[in-house]
């Protein structure tokens, strides 16, 4: 790590091939050499909070390294703190109502939704943990890193794959009500939350096995900054990255109109639970297009540096709250609010009021 009384306000860069650089201004070095960002990292030292990027061009290797002001790395922590905290109690008390009520873990619709829901449980506390990380121990174990992120990229996963599920059920409960009872039974839904696990898994452990054939595996001792590209380096993990979530947003989004278009000619002669059903899957296609976010993050990241040197803090936390812990909040408007079963029960829970 460069030495902290050598760094400027803003950022310090510092090139391998001296004789060909001499400190140039950070956005005419950005503008003239196109930089291409390599890494990523923040990093906490005595008062500050800093983000460092290794940068590569044509010339040589820069290092350039942003800081929050303690007091804004604070705020920042408090914020997606509270922000994580109020998420899991309203999904704890989800899970809570579904649990006492016979009306809810009888229904597959619900159990559906509160795979959900501990799926975006588990997801927003990875992500909160590994965020207070970042901003104070900085570097962790690599090996418990690999486990915070396999973990991470399997809930990710999982959701979209829900969501479908769970807009088959709405198609089959409205287009053919007769025998929604005999196809969507509780064991028939527990055997398809254990594919979308199954499915998640095998998708994402190889990412594993493809580090563990390729790296020294002194590498799992050493201390890293915990992200997806130190973790899983290997390029050969990006590019089936991408194809994997190609082959999920295909399927997915194939699924999301296949069900809403038939809902919605159902609709037009049916009763309003078949409107209500129509806007549920509309608010799952809403959290789908969210979920395609977290699979273009790379990109869009990337994107943010370059439009945003000088604000690249700013600008990476204001995506973490937006497209990666806000979309967890979706779920529970979608049934915790808008669902009148479960509101009347959760209202209840949520103020600590005696049921009646």
């Amino acid at each position: 790590m460069p030495d902290q009384n050598s760094i400027g306000d803003k950022a310090k860069f510092c090139c391998d091939k001296t004789s060909s650089c001499s400190k140039p201004h950070q956005g005419l070095f950005l503008k003239q050499y196109g930089a291409q960002m390599l890494f990523l990292s923040r990093v906490y030292h005595k008062s500050f909070i800093s983000v460092e990027m290794s940068v590569s061009s044509a010339n040589g290797t820069m290092v350039i390294q942003y800081r929050d002001s303690f007091s804004k790395a604070v705020a920042k922590n408090v914020i997606v703190v509270v922000i994580g905290i109020s998420i899991n109690y309203i999904n704890v008390g989800l899970i809570h109502t579904f649990c006492k009520h016979q009306i809810f873990y009888t229904n597959p619709r619900y159990v559906l939704f509160i795979h959900l829901v501990i799926n975006d449980m588990i997801q927003v506390t990875l992500s909160l943990c590994m965020f207070i990380i970042s901003y104070t121990i900085y570097k962790i174990n690599a090996s418990v890193c690999c486990t915070f992120i396999l973990m991470a990229l399997i809930m990710t996963e999982n959701t979209p794959l829900n969501l479908a599920c769970m807009a088959i059920e709405c198609y089959i409960a409205i287009c053919f009500p007769l025998r929604h009872a005999h196809i969507c039974t509780i064991k028939r839904t527990l055997i398809l939350i254990g594919l979308i696990w199954t499915t998640t898994m095998l998708s994402c452990l190889p990412d594993l096995f493809i580090t563990l054939a390729t790296v020294p595996l002194d590498f799992f001792q050493s201390k890293i900054f915990c992200l997806r590209k130190t973790t899983f380096p290997n390029p050969i993990i990006l590019e089936k990255r991408n194809i994997t979530y190609i082959v999920y947003l295909i399927v997915v989004w194939f699924v999301i109109f296949f069900t809403y278009f038939k809902i919605l000619s159902t609709a037009k002669t049916a009763s309003s639970n078949a409107k209500k059903a129509k806007n549920t899957i509309i608010l799952h296609g809403f959290q789908v297009l969210l979920c395609i976010t977290n699979y273009i993050s790379p990109q869009f990241q990337d994107s943010l540096i370059q439009r945003f040197p000088e604000n690249i803090t700013d600008s990476l936390f204001a995506f973490y709250i937006v497209l990666m812990i806000m979309p967890r909040a979706i779920s529970p408007i979608v049934y915790g609010i808008r669902d009148t079963s479960f509101r009347k029960y959760l209202k209840t829970y949520l103020l600590c009021k005696s049921p009646q």
